[in-house]
């Protein structure tokens, strides 16, 4: 084979066409699965529109200098009241660039979806080789000051490890910590030569709902980490905000973890574009919520943590219902509706119609259930925790996970 045939032979063996032949109808299709999902708000598919602004940004190389990215960056900066910020494919990075910059024992409250307690793939002691101590709220809700002073290792004693970070969650699976309560643990951490982080995933949603700015709520943290692609519904990118020597050494080790991007441009247009147009939907999807909970308690469903902003927890156990029943049930529909556990996601996308179905849905299996003769009276009085954590009820877990996959 002559140098011009082999090469031309690699040529169309390196050559890939990953679009399908219905491409722009299965965007459309996706579109509409995405608004009948409770899983999570991060499905969100981005529009038209977000494309339209994204494409158009700046080119440069994010290691060197990219324009639109560096402008976004200042953006969040001034809007969190810090000095610098840093632009991140990942939530999950986010929060391990800050705790490598910091590199100390965390109090997280329990279960805190940052700092790879669980669902973060053990980073924690693998990149910072960090201690955590996860503490359960005595209230059943959030963190106060006391359940910190009650935990917190101030000590020189050489058989402790000193608590060097407190990092606080807001919002936590949808419930927000009272201001006061942050200001409070913030006081008390820095009295006592102690940093403070917060994963601001979806602090947007505390924001919107209690009217307090950006600025306020980030105050009482020295590094704050703020998802773009939870609630905002941008397609990737999160910010980790700070002083600015801190954020120099998250850069730095940024590069180090693989996540140097390149002509990260329209990833940080599609961002400024979510926090532009899709930061005001933010209530719409709180009064979608709260419509979700209200008609599961007409039903008679157990809440087991109320909508406070994006999320309801359930109990379908007292009207003689299982969850593996309602996502089977849910996916057998002519518009299936996606979900999974005791959990349930409100986001940018989801439609009222599907908020209606799926209540329609529940309350028609209790119908059933009370037709063949279940008594929702033997279930009154017994108590009604909450559910706030990140292990979500798995009720006939194997059952769940294979009618979702269905």
């Amino acid at each position: 084979m002559s140098s011009i045939a082999a090469q031309a032979k690699i040529i169309d063996e390196v050559k890939i066409d990953i679009l399908t032949q219905t491409q722009d109808a299965d965007n459309a299709k996706w579109l509409r699965d995405v608004s009948r999902s409770f899983v999570s708000d991060t499905i969100t598919a981005p529009t038209e529109d977000m494309y339209a602004y994204a494409v158009r940004a700046s080119l440069g190389d994010d290691v060197y200098n990219e324009p639109c990215t560096k402008i976004l960056e200042t953006h969040m900066a001034k809007l969190t009241g810090k000095e610098a910020a840093l632009f991140v494919p990942s939530g999950t990075m986010s929060n391990q660039l800050a705790l490598r910059a910091y590199c100390h024992l965390t109090i997280s409250k329990k279960c805190a979806h940052t700092w790879a307690f669980r669902y973060e793939a053990g980073g924690t002691a693998f990149h910072s080789g960090a201690q955590l101590e996860c503490v359960l709220p005595s209230n059943g809700h959030h963190l106060t000051l006391e359940d910190v002073q009650n935990n917190v290792v101030i000590s020189s004693d050489v058989h402790s490890c000193p608590t060097a970070i407190i990092e606080l969650e807001n919002t936590l699976n949808g419930t927000i910590i009272p201001q006061e309560e942050v200001i409070a643990i913030s006081d008390y951490a820095h009295s006592n030569g102690i940093i403070m982080h917060l994963d601001g995933a979806r602090i947007w949603h505390v924001a919107a709902e209690t009217g307090t700015s950006i600025k306020d709520l980030c105050d009482p943290f020295d590094s704050v980490s703020l998802c773009f692609s939870k609630g905002l519904g941008a397609p990737i990118g999160s910010c980790l905000v700070g002083s600015q020597a801190f954020i120099t050494r998250a850069r730095w080790f940024r590069k180090m973890f693989g996540g140097g991007m390149r002509q990260t441009g329209f990833m940080a247009a599609a961002a400024a574009y979510a926090l532009t147009y899709n930061f005001a939907k933010l209530l719409d999807v709180h009064a979608l919520a709260r419509k979700l909970e209200v008609g599961l308690e007409e039903i008679g469903v157990k809440i087991t943590s109320r909508a406070e902003t994006c999320m309801v927890f359930y109990d379908p156990s007292p009207v003689g219902v299982s969850y593996a029943e309602i996502v089977s049930r849910a996916g057998s529909l002519a518009s299936p509706i996606k979900l999974g556990g005791s959990r349930l996601v409100v986001h940018i996308q989801t439609t009222e119609e599907t908020i209606d179905d799926f209540l329609a849905l529940v309350r028609e299996l209790a119908q059933e259930k009370k037709a063949a003769g279940f008594d929702p009276s033997a279930q009154k009085g017994q108590p009604n925790g909450r559910a706030n954590t990140n292990i979500y009820v798995k009720v006939a877990q194997a059952d769940v996970a294979k009618l979702q996959k269905e």
